[in-house]
């Protein structure tokens, strides 16, 4: 789990400069830049999302709360990956209705920030952590072009996410 905790942010952040790579020529879409900075976002999605279950798993005290989190995360990665596969496959001429594809990234942070913030709330994890999850988000939200430093941000508050709460235990380290 630790290496997933990572691994996603800096897929998106790969994502970030590939997307800054492709707007080199002025214009973005279908070039290699395009599809590989697609795919490295669709996988940090699908990596978020497991990364939102295993935060739920920690936070048995607290599942009235954990439970709704990870569901609004797992929805709004299913809407992330569903707006991808139109990118990257243009056949695919099924949009979501606009509510949905508004409403979906929100619930992807919402339930994020929420089950990194339970973390917070049991000390397991610096209150920076969820705070820069946040700032990262509404950041490409205000502009996509701030990907990589959201990334980047979002990265280092995954940084004590991996290394407090997914830590392997003293128990785990001797099997």
């Amino acid at each position: 789990m630790r290496s997933i905790t990572i691994a996603a942010p800096a897929l998106m952040l790969g994502y970030g400069i590939a997307r800054w790579i492709d707007g080199l020529d002025g214009s973005r879409h279908n070039g290699p830049a395009w599809t590989i900075g697609h795919t490295m976002f669709f996988l940090a999605m699908v990596l978020f999302a497991v990364q939102a279950v295993g935060l739920a798993r920690l936070a048995r005290d607290r599942l009235a709360i954990a439970v709704p989190a990870v569901a609004a995360t797992i929805f709004g990665a299913a809407c992330f990956l569903w707006v991808i596969v139109g990118d990257l496959f243009p056949g695919f001429d099924h949009p979501l209705p606009a509510l949905v594809e508004n409403a979906g990234p929100a619930l992807f942070v919402i339930g994020m920030v929420t089950l990194l913030g339970l973390q917070s709330f049991a000390r397991r994890l610096p209150w920076w952590s969820p705070a820069a999850f946040l700032v990262g988000f509404v950041a490409t939200s205000i502009q996509l072009d701030l990907l990589p430093f959201a990334a980047a941000l979002i990265l280092a508050g995954s940084i004590p996410v991996a290394r407090g709460v997914f830590a392997p235990t003293r128990r785990e380290l001797l099997i």
